[in-house]
């Protein structure tokens, strides 16, 4: 039984892990010890566990209330796949199934229940929970209870008088992935949590690309991106159903495999294409942000936003339904001037609770502008883009994260002191009394009706930065308001503002700067410079292994109705491949593959594993079976194992170089072979062909790309005068594959980087 088994039996029998992530522990133990928890956790970080573990250890019921039927479809379906037994009660159910499911609770059938907040108010419902032992509630979305967060849900804050008819409170669970400081204060608060265990792991999804491109022609973008990316799963947002409608309509045309989502359609339209989409039959997405909540697909490989979203809450929210599985992702930002306008609009017009007074109206309208503006400075920032939304959310954000646009993009560093001055003169003339619009456009001389109404082409500052653009004018107006010269007004005029500080730059005591990005030459191919999936590490064999293994989840998931991810992560049938399980003990030791999950499906997989083997033992990954498993994102160590003590990165003496005889052009392993019969065993650890390739990547001697499923690589220019050479292997099978060899001139500037003195080790 789940109650007296310990949480890394759980763990392990049902979920098929062998270690917890940071600060899944550390809430499971306060709930179990009775505490109030508040977790705020990244998008994949495995929120559900820390909920899910307990549940099956506390005595009675666990009622988790989520704000989306799809949120609890998938989660459901998901825990009975592992064998845990959970249902859902929604208006999706009849009258009979609600009462039905309720029954079996009573007996003790289900641990874990899912509700929509709105079910907490409902008669039967509150006898139903007032005659059984609730052990846990769980309010999942948590950040839904607050006025300050991007989605409340007037719904949600019923759920403190659901917990006061209770006969007994029991602990309460609170979960979210975007919150602020303002939002936790209001979990806590509207919550009543008692005294909380409250983690906060980080905002940061290391696995994300973000990237902001300005540009006027934005379908053409992403029909060409979606072209590149065509056997990937994506995510198009657009602001307006209007929008969906016509990039479905082109992208239908164009013959590329595409779903919309908006409210405007039908219930049952919406369904379907939601399915389409979840159990891959149509790949790519095309949705207003209606879409997304609860969606827990996981191999959702970028998610492209063609219009600005309202929020930085919002937006990191739907980018974060990339990369789920913790393979590397992209989430570009589609901006233009045009984006503020429209949201504004929609703001303004948006339906508003009839049970809010007209000032708590006017609040939640002024920070709804605040958030708007955030947004729009994220669009304009040349600085780092992750740092950016990190200090949004009140964690330090690094300088340079080396994985979005900004960071890799070549800037160079602009002195903008003497227009700065004239942007503070022309708020100064103009007494304080307009936005960022007018006063934008007054200092570019532009004639537009608005301005001609407000006779600002009498001031003498107008046209004084006409040699600006209007973009370029607010994202240093923008700039300086992140430096503390000016300030917005609260309100929904959102006036600029003088500080005190501003009397530094006109007396030339600080200086104004700004980052532009270079002339950009021919964007180069993103693969060198962003991160590699995981799969990546598996070599020729493996990746025909992995196609295989994806081939026979989908078929797997056809037949029993449910998505492919919810079979195997595509984490887990990398495993599978670094593994290669021959048997049910082999299969175990996979991550990922619980003792339920092998019922279903163990021998399924083994026996495609040996029919592709033969049976028998092979390689199908670069570099030493530790690393490969270090790179896949699973401890290498063995039952029973002790750890051992921490070797020093791969260095050589440059005496032992020395050593080395080079000759004939080599592979990457064959180098890596020689360096690493030279170290100290004791102390050193190896180096691997994929190490050095990784380098040669990092200095775009070489290029990587993913077509037709396959990892092909290229030599650049550069990696041909560095002496890389392209040439044809075989496999063991007899295909023929493209793979890069060393030169002799390559293999010595190679062995170069590795050298450390004596007096450096």
């Amino acid at each position: 039984m789940a109650e007296v088994m310990g949480k890394f039996n759980i763990l392990k029998n049902y979920f098929g892990y062998d270690q917890f992530r940071p600060g899944q522990e550390f809430l499971i133990d306060s709930i179990l010890e009775g505490r109030d928890v508040l977790g705020i956790m990244p998008t994949g970080a495995g929120k559900s566990l820390c909920y899910q573990v307990p549940a099956l250890m506390l005595p009675g019921i666990t009622l988790v209330v989520s704000p989306l039927i799809s949120l609890m479809k998938d989660q459901v379906q998901a825990l009975n796949q592992a064998g845990v037994h959970a249902a859902y009660i929604n208006s999706s159910l009849t009258e009979t199934q609600i009462r039905k499911a309720l029954r079996l609770a009573r007996e003790g059938q289900y641990k874990i229940i899912y509700v929509a907040p709105e079910r907490l108010e409902t008669y039967e419902f509150v006898q139903f929970a007032q005659n059984v032992e609730i052990s846990m509630l769980t309010v999942d979305e948590s950040h839904c209870i607050s006025q300050w967060g991007q989605d409340f849900r007037p719904s949600y804050l019923k759920i403190l008088q659901f917990l006061q008819v209770l006969p007994r409170r029991p602990v309460i669970g609170a979960f979210t992935a975007t919150a602020t400081e303002n939002v936790r204060e209001d979990i806590i608060c509207v919550l009543g949590l008692k005294d909380p265990q409250v983690l906060v792991t980080g905002f940061d999804r290391k696995n994300l690309f973000f990237s902001v491109e300005h540009t006027r022609k934005k379908e053409d973008y992403i029909f060409r991106y979606i072209k590149d990316h065509e056997n990937d799963s994506g995510i198009i947002y657009c602001a307006t159903r209007k929008n969906v409608d016509k990039l479905y309509h082109r992208f239908a045309e164009e013959g590329i495999p595409v779903s919309r989502y908006h409210a405007g359609m039908s219930n049952e339209e919406r369904r379907k294409n939601q399915e389409d989409f979840i159990y891959d039959r149509l790949p790519v997405m095309v949705a207003t942000n209606a879409f997304g909540m609860g969606i827990d697909k996981s191999n959702v490989r970028y998610v492209i936003h063609y219009n600005m979203p309202q929020s930085m809450e919002n937006y990191y929210q739907e980018a974060g339904r990339a990369g789920r599985d913790g393979e590397p992702a992209e989430c570009i930002l589609l901006y233009s001037p045009q984006d503020v306008m429209i949201n504004r609009f929609l703001l303004e017009s948006k339906e508003q609770n009839s049970e809010f007074t007209r000032e708590e109206l006017d609040t939640i309208l002024e920070r709804d502008e605040e958030r708007l503006r955030s947004m729009t400075y994220y669009c304009m920032t040349t600085e780092c883009l992750r740092g950016y939304i990190l200090r949004y959310f009140g964690e330090a954000g690094v300088a340079e994260c080396g994985n979005c646009a900004n960071c890799l993009a070549e800037m160079k560093t602009a002195d903008m002191t003497e227009q700065a001055k004239k942007i503070l003169a022309c708020i100064r003339e103009t007494g304080q009394r307009y936005g960022i619009n007018v006063i934008a456009g007054t200092l570019a001389g532009n004639d537009r009706a608005k301005l001609r109404e407000y006779k600002m082409a009498g001031y003498d500052s107008f046209g004084s930065l006409k040699e600006m653009s209007e973009p370029e004018i607010k994202g240093l107006i923008g700039q300086m308001e992140m430096d503390g010269l000016l300030r917005v007004t609260k309100d929904k005029y959102a006036l600029l503002k003088l500080t005190g500080q501003c009397r530094e730059v006109l007396d030339g005591t600080h200086i104004v700067t700004i980052k532009r990005r270079k002339e950009e030459k021919e964007k180069q191919s993103t693969s060198s410079s962003r991160k590699a999936r995981r799969s990546d590490i598996l070599n020729g064999r493996g990746l025909e292994l992995f196609d295989r293994l994806r081939i026979l989840r989908t078929q797997l998931a056809r037949e029993a109705g449910m998505p492919p991810y919810i079979i195997f992560s595509d984490k887990t049938l990398v495993d599978m491949c670094v593994k290669v399980p021959l048997g049910k003990e082999e299969m175990l030791e996979v991550s990922g593959v619980g003792q339920n999950k092998f019922q279903r499906y163990g021998e399924i997989f083994i026996k495609e594993i040996r029919d592709f083997t033969q049976g028998k033992r092979e390689k199908m990954y670069f570099g030493e079976r530790e690393e490969a498993e270090k790179e896949s994102g699973f401890s290498a160590q063995r039952k029973g194992e002790k750890p051992v003590a921490k070797k020093a990165d791969f260095y050589l003496t440059r005496e032992q170089t020395e050593q080395i005889a080079y000759g004939e052009p080599c592979l990457a392993t064959e180098l890596a072979e020689k360096m690493n019969e030279l170290r100290d065993k004791n102390t050193v650890k190896k180096t691997s062909g994929a190490e050095i390739f990784r380098r040669i990547l990092a200095k775009g001697y070489a290029k990587e790309e993913r077509i037709y499923g396959r990892m092909v690589r290229s030599v650049t220019e550069e990696g041909a005068n560095f002496g890389l050479i392209l040439g044809i292997r075989k496999s063991k099978k007899g295909t023929e594959y493209e793979d890069i060899f060393y030169s002799e001139k390559a293999q010595r500037e190679i062995v170069s980087w590795f050298i450390r003195n004596e007096n450096e080790i």
